[in-house]
């Protein structure tokens, strides 16, 4: 009879109707040594209340197979677990919680009870919840090892194993999971496909912030195509693949024929890449993505048009030490117990820079990131006139003024624009005008405005550590490094006062611009003066204070200029005319240039110039830069081409 059906359906029947150890011992050792050849494997390991499970040519299902709720609760018998962790089939699955509770509960009550009853314990192993139905109903000493083993307890409130047993999903190789349970009562609100294939939906949820749930293309591949990427991450992690394309050539080494190009893009993300990043970055409403430590604990957090919601992706300690890595080796900065924080840029595949600012344990438990999208170095100020940041009019008093060699500072709180502003206006500075910027990360639009024919050269500083150097002494560098305008990415310390000191005694007398934190002049006096120690008298060499807002409408995050002031140093006195205010949302004129009364707009006359001819220019290139912003173009080589010649009439 046995020898008309498989061995494994023998095997099967036989432990679905408690049979099993009445009828296998009774199989030859060649039907069991060809069912362990053949058939599926699983394999555990158990260690610091961690369950690891390794299973091949398997479906994974705890709650539809009993053969691998078996193989979890069996190896639970010795040690209980807080989570349990299956690899199968190039995707890994993580289980916590009442599920978990329930299992080790199971396997606790089938070391207790031994061999006192094999019918119970061949039904724990395979069905937990009728075993504590059972024993509810039951008294007598093996009813106690029910409570004593926690099963009755771990079983309360339990109706079914897909309540308790929705585990979070990712490819093996990928450092990330993601739940697919959505939580009750939320609605959905939004759903949008990504470039790269990846999925997003939007949900509303009541009293909390909303889940942005994605669900990765790794995730929604074949066994086979899987098979293919692991593979080919194995190629590249043994070696045996170097140099360029490594993605689409170890990928081509071990498919099996023709492949899905999507597989290429895949790998390099796990390789060449930043991971989930890569996804989350993909969705362009996407500005910020945060890390929060333990990452074990807490889901990605990401930030979506200016409103904060929570992902249902989950990034493994494995994963956030193997970004850590990354970020130290393609940033060349030390990230360790010995340097535990770290600033720096990285480029994602689809061309999107962002900013990270990471920190590690002794300082945090684990390790936690902020990577922020950085300014699109593709502005310019007729851009900014056309996406409703500036008026017309309000783009061409700065551009005159840094064309001009205005010494201004850019302010506003984190997120409103500061260095988006500061790259732009860099393209108002004459085509001869020698730029040195100074910046610890770079951000700035420096090989952009190269391409545009910009002579432009870059600092980078650091902690005065290693092979970097100081702010300090990158200022001093760059007074130099030739006569030209001065850029300071983040005006933020100790340079500030060299800086002031150089524009006071005027050892830069071009444009001198940089950004600082604060809103409006007043708030930015404050801390130069008193923060950074830089005295009063020297402050008066500032000529603009430009206050830049991040804001919220019914479309999602937008930014403006909200005022520009004039700073005016008289008898050692500091105060401030305001040009530009905002008015609703945009920042108008306050009437004080057209009624002759800016001391700035005096000071920018030159030998055979009056206060007149400076209105006169700013209503020129306020016509100039509206018919560029009009007519659509605005790009960096558009705009510079637009300006060619412009201040070279004089030279």
């Amino acid at each position: 009879m046995f020898k008309s059906l498989s061995v494994s359906t023998i095997r099967s029947v036989a432990r679905d109707t408690g049979l099993e150890r009445y009828i296998l011992p009774y199989m030859s050792a060649d039907e069991t040594a060809d069912d362990a050849e053949a058939g599926p494997s699983i394999s555990t390991q158990l260690s610091e209340g961690t369950l690891r499970i390794e299973a091949t040519d398997i479906e994974w299902d705890l709650v539809g197979s009993e053969r691998c709720r078996r193989a979890v609760i069996t190896a639970l018998k010795q040690q209980e677990a807080d989570e349990i962790i299956i690899q199968n089939d190039g995707l890994e699955y993580q289980y916590t919680g009442n599920g978990v509770t329930l299992f080790s509960a199971a396997g606790r009550f089938i070391q207790l009870l031994g061999d006192r009853n094999d019918r119970l314990a061949d039904t724990a192993a395979i069905d937990p919840l009728a075993v504590a139905d059972e024993l509810r109903n039951r008294a007598g000493p093996i009813a106690d090892l029910g409570v004593e083993s926690n099963l009755i307890s771990a079983a309360s409130g339990i109706d079914s194993y897909s309540s308790v047993l929705q585990p979070t999903v990712g490819l093996s190789i990928g450092g990330y999971r993601i739940d697919q349970e959505i939580p009750e009562a939320s609605t959905l609100v939004d759903v949008s496909t990504l470039e790269n294939g990846s999925k997003v939906k939007v949900y509303q949820r009541p009293d909390t912030v909303p889940l942005y749930a994605l669900t990765t293309v790794d995730v929604s591949l074949s066994a086979e195509d899987r098979s293919v990427i692991i593979d080919g991450y194995g190629e590249i992690a043994e070696g045996r693949i170097t140099g360029n394309r490594t993605a689409s050539r170890a990928i081509g080494q071990v498919a099996d024929g023709s492949y899905d190009p999507v597989l290429t893009s895949i790998l390099r993300k796990h390789t060449n890449g930043y991971g989930i990043l890569e996804d989350l970055f993909a969705d362009p409403r996407v500005s910020d993505v945060y890390a929060t430590s333990p990452v074990s604990a807490n889901p990605l957090r990401v930030v979506v048009d200016g409103e904060s919601m929570t992902t249902n992706v989950h990034l493994s300690p494995a994963g956030a030490g193997a970004l850590g890595s990354r970020i130290r080796r393609m940033s060349g900065r030390a990230f360790s117990r010995a340097n535990p924080s770290v600033d720096a840029t990285a480029r994602l595949n689809n061309g999107t820079t962002v900013r990270i600012a990471g920190v590690t344990e002794p300082v945090v438990e684990e390790t936690a990131f902020a990577f922020r999208e950085t300014s699109d170095d593709k502005f310019t100020l007729p851009m900014l006139v056309q996406n409703g940041t500036m008026s017309a009019e309000v783009a061409a008093f700065l551009s005159v003024a840094v064309e001009r060699n205005a010494a201004a500072l850019i302010a506003g709180t984190r997120g409103a624009g500061k260095t988006t502003l500061l790259g732009t206006l860099l393209y108002e500075l004459t085509a001869d005008t020698r730029t040195v910027v100074i910046e610890d990360t770079p951000e700035l639009p420096v090989a952009t405005l190269q391409s545009a024919s910009r002579d432009v050269q870059a600092l980078r500083t650091g902690t005065g550590d290693g092979t970097e150097i100081s702010a300090v002494d990158a200022l001093r560098t760059a007074l130099r490094l030739g006569d030209g305008a001065l850029v300071v990415g983040e005006i933020r310390g100790e340079e500030a006062r060299v800086l002031y000191e150089a524009m006071r005694v005027g050892a830069n007398a071009n444009a001198v611009l940089g950004t600082i934190h604060g809103d409006g002049a007043e708030e930015v006096y404050e801390r130069v003066v008193h923060d950074l120690n830089v005295p009063p008298t020297s402050f008066g060499a500032t000529d603009l204070v430009v206050t830049v807002q991040a804001y919220r409408t019914p479309e999602g995050r937008k930014r403006r200029l909200s005022r520009i002031e004039g700073v005016i140093a008289t008898d050692g006195e500091i105060r401030f005319e305001p040009l530009y205010v905002i008015d609703e949302d945009t920042a108008v004129s306050t009437g004080r240039i057209d009624r002759g009364e800016s001391r700035f707009v005096d000071a920018l006359t030159g030998p055979a110039e009056t206060y007149a001819d400076i209105r006169s220019l700013i209503e020129e290139r306020k016509t100039e830069i509206s018919t560029l912003a009009t007519d659509g173009r605005a790009t960096p080589h558009e705009v510079a081409e637009a300006y060619a010649g412009r201040g070279m009439e004089s030279s």
